[in-house]
């Protein structure tokens, strides 16, 4: 296919100016009405995939994780490539500018990024005026609906003591436009936010969050997102957090901090590029075994998104093998390209 030599150019830029010019590229094209209907035939998922998940009808299991489109800028162009489900943000109550730059990064050998991106964004207003514009667009039909999930995070000055306030104000703020919700508290690029997993902060934040959302008309399905390097003990916190408050599902996992998996020289590259998350392919063992815990101790009980080291049809196999009701993509779009959804989707067909 023309994608690696596409990526093999994308590749000799920075990878923040590859991310922006790749999807301006995309953007353009689907602007022309026969160049978009191109795209989506081309990247269709193949068959009739979709499913309910937490009361909502996802058109195919395979979802846009968070990070990629922070500030709903391009779901137009994302939903021509059929993913089933975007998850936008981090969204922050304030816009922020994010880390200094550079804070992407490739190890190519590895099939892996390092981001310390640090949650750069519009802020909850502008997201919500794309949204509400998006909506309006599409309407309220659900035959080929892309669910649209809302990653919330805290701003960075805000201390850890008021942080239930930022996912209060972002939750509030969004809880009409977005179909579902995620608390980000397991980002290693806010200093001090992976403290938050703890279970006393996790039961304030969840806790408030729950008291707002089941007051509502329409209360929208509440998930945590959690990171690959917790402990047993954190993960048995995290299992009795599900059923106290409760929360409709998890996302598992965030970006790591380790770095031990890594190849020799990606490892000397590592630590030239300093501190920042691991995504790509040395994060599937880490994911996937905490998948299998969390399927081990809730069963079915709730929802499992998995996410994380997901670089190929086989590894998304054995997630829904594994018990993930859905999964997310994020660096394995980045390595594979426009048709990975479409590949899973083919893998996916060929297994049954």
């Amino acid at each position: 296919m023309f994608y690696p030599l596409i990526r093999s150019l994308l590749f000799t830029l920075p990878a923040e100016q590859a991310h922006h010019i790749s999807m301006r590229c995309l953007s353009v094209a689907c602007a022309i009405p026969p160049l978009k209907r191109l795209i989506a035939q081309c990247c269709r998922f193949p068959g009739d995939k979709g499913k309910n998940v937490f009361g909502l009808p996802f058109r195919n299991p395979v979802g846009l994780g968070a990070g990629f489109d922070k500030n709903a800028a391009y779901l137009r162009e994302l939903k021509a490539l059929d993913f089933g489900f975007v998850e936008i943000g981090t969204v922050t109550p304030l816009p922020q500018k994010g880390n200094q730059r550079p804070r992407l990064f490739r190890l190519p050998a590895d099939k892996a990024l390092i981001n310390r991106m640090g949650f750069n964004n519009d802020g909850m207003d502008a997201v919500k005026r794309r949204l509400a514009k998006w909506n309006d667009e599409e309407g309220t039909a659900e035959e080929n609906k892309m669910i649209i999930g809302g990653n919330i995070g805290k701003n960075k000055v805000t201390a850890n003591e008021e942080a239930w306030k930022d996912y209060l104000r972002v939750f509030r703020h969004l809880h009409g436009e977005a179909d579902y919700f995620v608390i980000n508290v397991s980002s290693p690029n806010t200093p001090g936010l992976r403290a938050l997993q703890e279970k006393e902060a996790l039961v304030k934040i969840t806790g408030m969050l729950q008291e707002f959302n089941q007051g509502q008309t329409k209360p929208k399905p509440l998930l945590l997102k959690i990171a690959p390097d917790l402990s047993s003990g954190q993960l048995d916190d995290i299992v009795d957090l599900t059923r106290k408050i409760p929360l409709s599902g998890l996302v598992a996992t965030n970006t790591t901090i380790e770095r031990n998996m890594l190849s020799k020289n990606s490892l000397l590259k590592s630590d030239q590029i300093g501190a920042g998350g691991l995504s790509g392919a040395p994060l599937r063992s880490m994911s996937v075994q905490v998948l299998q815990y969390l399927k081990a101790n809730l069963g079915n009980e709730i929802p499992v998104i998995s996410s994380g080291g997901i670089m190929s049809e086989a590894d998304a196999l054995e997630r829904f093998d594994l018990g993930a009701e859905l999964i997310q993509i994020w660096t394995g779009f980045i390595y594979n390209g426009p048709f990975f959804v479409k590949n899973i989707g083919q893998a996916t067909q060929s297994s049954e």
